[in-house]
């Protein structure tokens, strides 16, 4: 059933062949001819037709779209937190949509730090330890390195005197910062935030955008961010809206 709703709706060229990443692809994030679909009691539903999408280092891109319309799952393909029905997802050297579940997960830790609406933080660990995590999960530092590569990153959030509390003791706001750095531990080159500040007031969602163009004017990071909230999306430097599965417009903020 699947097979009728992927039909390409043109031929693609052949990769380049000066691309500058192993599978042909000239921007860090690639999307090709992406698919999603899902089987429901109703039938098929088709979460994202066949998007394209290109996104190169260093570039800030907020993805708005109503609720249902495919922009978390379009997300997840590029986090690999979920695989494409159709098409090819390249990230760097990577083409993701091939990787095995392990695979995933290892490559997922050292290139793709993910910051969820709801922290995620282990209530349990401390907030040094929730940093930590990540590199004890990858081994990208060497142990006794780690909490002061932590404490740096904790720092860098403002959030270093609360480093040996409980998640439970700090606000949203302070959750939310930790959970920032927890994505910046194995210092990969892309952040992923799925509505990050939906959950926080108005004057902490500011200072945690505000920390997101700081990642990306200083630490040279690239970010993409889903967001309801358009005054956000237009502090971006550009935006991606998408409706049904399709992305409808893709333009660059002016100043």
């Amino acid at each position: 059933m699947f097979k009728q709703l992927f039909r390409p709706r043109a031929s693609q060229a052949p990769p380049p062949t000066d691309s500058k990443y192993r599978h042909g692809n000239n921007h860090l994030i690639e999307l090709r001819q992406v698919s999603k679909a899902y089987e429901t009691a109703a039938g098929p539903f088709l979460a994202l037709d066949q998007v394209s999408l290109q996104v190169d280092s260093g570039e800030f891109v907020a993805v708005v779209g109503k609720s249902g319309s495919g922009k978390s799952t379009l997300i997840n393909m590029i986090t690999g937190i979920d695989r494409p029905t159709a098409g090819e997802v390249l990230i760097g050297d990577a083409a993701i949509h091939r990787l095995s579940e392990g695979e995933m997960a290892v490559w997922r830790g050292k290139h793709v730090g993910v910051i969820f609406q709801f922290f995620q933080l282990l209530p349990t660990l401390t907030i040094l330890e929730n940093v930590m995590l990540p590199m004890d999960f990858c081994h990208t530092y060497p142990a006794r390195e780690r909490p002061e590569r932590a404490m740096h990153l904790l720092d860098l959030v403002g959030m270093t005197e609360h480093a040996s509390k409980l998640p439970s003791s700090t606000s949203g706001g302070q959750q939310q910062r930790v959970a920032i750095a927890r994505a910046l531990a194995n210092d990969p080159p892309i952040l992923v935030a799925d509505e990050p500040t939906g959950n926080l007031d108005s004057h902490t969602a500011e200072a945690v955008f505000g920390l997101f163009t700081r990642l990306v004017t200083q630490e040279h990071k690239t970010i993409l961010m889903v967001t309801h909230d358009d005054d956000l999306a237009h502090q971006a430097s550009r935006i991606v809206v998408i409706a049904d599965g399709q992305i409808t417009r893709d333009h660059a903020v002016t100043p």
